[in-house]
């Protein structure tokens, strides 16, 4: 008899060959709770009040990696989305010579410019001017779509 109960427990006792992934989900939930955390973050920019409009997209069939944006905020300042000095203000000169430099790496980039609906009129035609004059060629603007109120 003690054979037999010896041997009931030798076979109770064989390794499972089952993975437990109870602490993998564990650690993806923890992982995307950071992330989700994170991710608003990360988004670096330029605060600008965009006016609001009703366009279509442009599509010129070509897909850049990232467009050149110049943003021009409240205050006219001039500060560019790429190159070497990301989201700083930038004299319009020294814009300029970062875009032809940029333009000449990469080019085909589509080039657009971000105005503050309460800036001047006339600093965002000087930022499409300097883009154009830096060989951006066509020059689109962004804006937002209306608000459904």
């Amino acid at each position: 008899m003690a054979k037999t109960s010896l041997r009931s427990q030798r076979r109770s006792r064989r390794p499972m060959s089952q993975i437990n992934v109870v602490p993998f989900i564990d650690v993806m939930l923890v992982l995307l709770i950071i992330f989700m955390i994170t991710a608003p973050m990360l988004q670096q920019g330029v605060e600008v009040d965009l006016p609001e409009a009703q366009a279509e997209a442009l599509d010129d069939g070509t897909e850049a990696a990232e467009p050149l944006v110049v943003t021009v905020d409240a205050a006219g300042a001039l500060s560019l989305n790429q190159g070497p000095r990301v989201n700083e203000p930038l004299a319009p000169e020294e814009m300029t010579e970062i875009v032809i430099q940029f333009l000449e790496d990469h080019p085909g980039t589509q080039t657009y410019v971000r105005g503050d609906r309460n800036v001047d009129y006339g600093r965002v035609i000087d930022a499409m001017i300097a883009l154009q004059r830096a060989g951006g060629g066509r020059v689109g603007l962004i804006t937002e779509p209306p608000r459904d109120d």
